[in-house]
C-alpha cells in the first residue's frame, strides 16, 4: 500500500525536487506552497507525512503544525529549517512535530528521516492492537469455570481491580495465580503500563537485587554498563511477586522498604528513584505459619496482604473440570493441528474424580499429552496417564485387605517415583513432604533416577 506526504514548501525547486524522490520511492505526493493551501488539502486527504518549511508566506509552519495537532494529534509532522532558524526547529518540536531537517536538504537524509518516522508509527499502531488483544485475552471470561468456589472468588477480584491496595494470592501449585494476576492487571486503570512477573525461586539469591533494582556502573565485578531494574522498568504498573514465601530474611527487609516507600535504589548508587507501582504477590506456603515460626517478617506480611484472594484447589470445584477439558481440547487441537474435539465418557469420569494435586496446571498437560499421543479424533483412557487408569495390581490389593496401610504407602511410592515429583507424590499420599522423606529413610528407600 502506497503512503501519502503533503510538502509544504514556498521554493518552488526545493517542492518539486523533494516530490520527485519521494514518488521515485512509491509514495504518494501532493505539494503546497503555502500553509493555507496545505490546509485545504489536509480537508480532503489524510497523509502519513507532513513535511513542511518553518518559514513560509502568511501563516508559518509552527502555526500549520499547531493547527495540524489540533485536529490530529497522532500526524506525523517534519519541519525544514535553516541553521538561522534553528532555535525555531526546537520551538516545533516542543510542539510536537517528530523531526526537523536542516537546510540545505539532503535527499537520503531526508528519506530515512520519513522511514524512521512511518517504522516508528507502525510500532505504535502494533503495539496499541497488541495491548487490546491481551485486553481481551485477560479479561475474566479468561477464567474458566462455573462452580460456586471459582465465582466467588472472581466477585472479589472484581471489586478490586481498581484499588491501589497490594494483593495477596494464596493457593497450591497450578491453581492459576498468575493468570488471576494478569486479569487484575488488564482489567485495571493501570492496563496500558507494564506487567512485571517476577519468581522469587528462580532468580539467585545474588542477583535478586540487581535485577529487581538495578545497579549503576562499577556496582559489582561485571556491571560494565548500569542497568535498570525491573521494578524502574515497571513503573506506573502492576508488579508480579511470583513465589514470594521463598525470597530470604534480607531481602525482605529490602522489599518492604520499597512497599513502604515506592522508593527504589539502584546497587551501587546513592540516589533513590520514585516509582508507582501496585505489588501482586503470590505464594503456595502458609506465610501466617512462616510468621510465628520467624521464617516471614511479620510487618512484610501485613503490607502483603491488604486484601488476600485464596484460589482454590481444583479439587474442591470438580464440576469445572469438563469445562476446562473442551477449552484445553479446543486449544492444543488447533495448536497441533489435529481435529480432536471429544473425550471419551470414561476417560472424563476418570478426570473428574481425580485428586489433581498440579491442579490445572496438571489438567492442562494431561490434554496436550493426550492430544499428541491420539490416534483418532476422540481421547479415550488409553490416552491418559498410567496412574489416572484403572487401579494398579497393589492398589487391588490393598482394597481387598492384602496391603496395610504403611505397605500400600511404600508400594504407591515405587510405582509411581519415576512419574511424579516429592511435592506430588506426597499431596497424592496425602502427606507433607518432610513426611515423605522421613518414610524413605525409614525403610532405606533411595528416589528413583528418573524422578523429577
Amino acid at each position: 500500500m502506497s503512503k501519502n506526504i503533503l510538502i509544504v514548501e514556498d521554493e518552488e525547486t526545493l517542492r518539486h525536487s523533494l516530490k520527485r524522490i519521494f514518488a521515485k520511492d512509491g509514495f504518494e505526493v501532493d505539494t503546497s506552497e503555502s500553509a493555507e493551501k496545505g490546509l485545504i488539502l489536509l480537508e480532503k486527504t489524510m497523509y502519513d507525512v507532513i513535511i513542511s518549511d518553518i518559514i513560509l508566506p502568511g501563516q508559518d509552519g509552527i502555526e500549520l503544525l499547531t493547527r495540524v495537532r489540533q485536529e490530529l494529534p497522532d500526524q506525523i509532522f517534519i519541519v525544514m529549517t535553516a541553521y538561522a532558524s534553528l532555535e525555531t526547529a526546537v520551538k516545533a518540536l516542543r510542539a510536537g512535530a517528530y523531526d526537523y531537517i536542516m537546510k540545505p536538504i539532503m535527499h537520503e537524509e531526508i528519506k530515512q528521516v520519513v522511514k524512521n518516522a512511518l517504522t516508528q508509527k507502525r510500532l505504535e499502531v502494533e503495539n496499541l492492537l497488541l495491548k487490546r488483544e491481551i485486553g481481551r485475552t485477560y479479561d475474566f471470561s479468561s477464567i474458566i469455570g462455573a462452580s460456586p468456589a471459582l465465582k466467588s472468588i472472581i466477585d472479589e477480584a472484581k471489586k478490586i481491580v481498581d484499588t491501589r491496595s497490594n494483593v495477596l494470592l494464596l493457593g497450591e501449585t497450578g491453581t492459576g495465580k498468575e493468570l488471576f494476576a494478569r486479569v487484575l492487571h488488564h482489567n485495571s486503570a493501570r492496563r496500558e503500563m507494564p506487567f512485571i512477573p517476577i519468581n522469587c525461586s528462580v532468580i539467585p539469591e545474588n542477583l535478586l537485587e540487581s535485577e529487581l533494582f538495578g545497579h549503576v556502573r562499577g556496582a559489582f565485578t561485571g556491571a560494565v554498563v548500569s542497568k535498570k531494574g525491573m521494578l524502574e522498568e515497571g513503573d506506573g504498573g502492576t508488579v508480579f511477586l511470583d513465589e514470594i514465601g521463598d525470597i530470604s530474611p534480607y531481602f525482605q527487609i529490602k522489599l518492604l522498604r520499597v512497599l513502604e516507600d515506592q522508593m527504589i535504589r539502584p546497587v551501587g548508587s546513592t540516589k533513590s528513584l520514585k516509582v508507582d507501582l501496585r505489588f501482586i504477590t503470590a505464594t503456595n506456603k502458609d506465610l501466617e505459619t512462616e510468621v510465628r515460626e520467624s521464617g516471614f517478617r511479620e510487618d512484610l506480611y501485613y503490607r502483603i496482604n491488604t486484601i488476600t484472594l485464596r484460589i482454590p484447589p481444583l479439587r474442591e470445584r470438580k464440576e469445572d473440570i469438563p469445562m476446562l477439558v473442551k477449552y484445553f481440547l479446543d486449544k492444543y487441537s488447533r495448536e497441533f493441528q489435529k481435529e480432536i474435539m471429544e473425550i471419551s465418557d470414561e476417560a472424563l469420569s476418570r478426570m473428574v474424580n481425580y485428586i489433581w494435586p498440579g491442579n490445572v496446571r496438571e489438567l492442562q498437560n494431561v490434554i496436550e499429552r493426550a492430544i499428541l499421543i491420539a490416534d483418532n479424533n476422540r481421547i479415550t483412557i488409553e490416552n491418559l496417564p498410567e496412574s489416572m487408569r484403572p487401579c494398579a495390581s497393589f492398589q487391588k490389593d490393598s482394597l481387598n485387605g492384602k496391603l496395610s496401610i504403611e505397605d500400600y504407602t511404600k508400594a504407591f511410592i515405587l510405582e509411581y517415583q519415576s512419574e511424579y515429583n516429592e511435592q506430588q507424590l506426597a499431596a497424592r499420599l496425602g502427606i507433607t513432604r518432610k513426611s515423605l522423606w522421613e518414610k524413605r529413610k525409614k525403610w532405606g528407600m533411595e528416589k528413583s533416577q528418573n524422578s523429577h
